[in-house]
């Protein structure tokens, strides 16, 4: 596996254990439809979360949140409307960021709540 992947994957198991640390419950990992994927789906005070992971090993080219596009943005949406439906989930959703970045061997975890609106 490239480094790049394996940082990623790293990135992606220390979202999820510091959402869990923060009491959310984590319905879905890496969920996919069609050819899209949401990084992790979780539950917190009557909302479905919606969380994209960004891992990067430096800030040098921008910070991890800002390669979130448009494009994505969209496929996240319709992944979760499949999920919601699939699942006859009747909650609200919110889409946030997990930010982690490489700062000389420590990985920093910036979590940004209601990071984009879909509309």
């Amino acid at each position: 596996m490239a480094e790049h992947n394996q940082l990623g994957k790293k990135g992606e198991k220390l979202a999820v254990d510091f959402l869990v640390q923060k009491g959310y419950k984590i319905l879905e990992e890496n969920y996919r439809f069609q050819k899209s994927e949401i990084d992790i789906i979780a539950e917190n005070e009557g909302l479905i979360i919606v969380v994209e992971v960004k891992t990067r090993s430096s800030e040098v080219y921008g910070a991890p949140h800002e390669f979130v596009k448009p494009k994505q943005i969209q496929s996240l949406v319709k992944v979760i409307d499949h999920y919601i439906v699939e699942k006859d989930i009747d909650m609200e959703v919110r889409f946030d960021i997990i930010s982690i970045i490489n700062k000389g061997g420590i990985l920093d975890v910036t979590h940004l709540e209601n990071a984009f609106y879909h509309f």
